[in-house]
């Protein structure tokens, strides 16, 4: 499913990062996020294309699981607030429990951009510090490299540059779908 999109298309579409470092009810990681992907398109969300996974150490702790991570980009008609509140029920199905900050999870489903929307009102879009984050940028990167952030400007080949947090996400193997 992975294939570079079109300037066009990514303008509009809504930009999704996934991850998680415990397998929850799945055999594996990647088998819980394969799962996610392909459960998007029933809360509204249609799968344009998705990166291949990540890996990188767990944050703050690094004696935690690894985590892996991988950004989806979608088509759909639903608001900022309403992919937010689909993405959190898929994490709730997955079995996501929100508690500690940082803490190990089945599933974490984030809200990295919507089209060229800006907005602070409570809801923060784009996503405020997915540009810092190698494992959002770099999987964005092997998308579309030349995605310009909404506020930053900046391209995803140079912020995935410049990240200052998971230094040392790198791609696992291409995805299965």
């Amino acid at each position: 499913m992975k294939n570079q999109v079109a300037r066009n298309d990514l303008d509009e579409a809504v930009i999704v990062a996934l991850g998680c470092n415990l397998p929850g009810a799945y055999t594996s990681r990647e088998a819980l996020l394969e799962a996610a992907v392909a459960a998007l398109p029933q809360v509204g969300l249609e799968v344009v294309t998705r990166s291949g996974w990540w890996t990188s150490a767990a944050w703050p702790d690094p004696a935690g699981p690894a985590y892996l991570n991988g950004v989806a980009v979608v088509r759909t008609t639903l608001s900022p607030r309403q992919v937010l509140d689909a993405l959190h029920s898929l994490e709730a199905r997955f079995g996501r429990a929100r508690g500690e900050a940082n803490a190990p999870r089945t599933l974490d489903l984030d809200l990295i951009a919507h089209g060229r929307t800006v907005l602070d009102d409570g809801l923060v879009v784009p996503h405020p510090r997915a540009h810092q984050r190698l494992f959002v940028m770099g999987p964005l990167s092997e998308l579309y490299s030349g995605w310009i952030h909404p506020v930053t400007g900046e391209p995803a080949f140079r912020l995935a540059a410049t990240a200052t947090v998971g230094r040392d996400a790198r791609p696992m193997a291409a995805p299965t779908a």
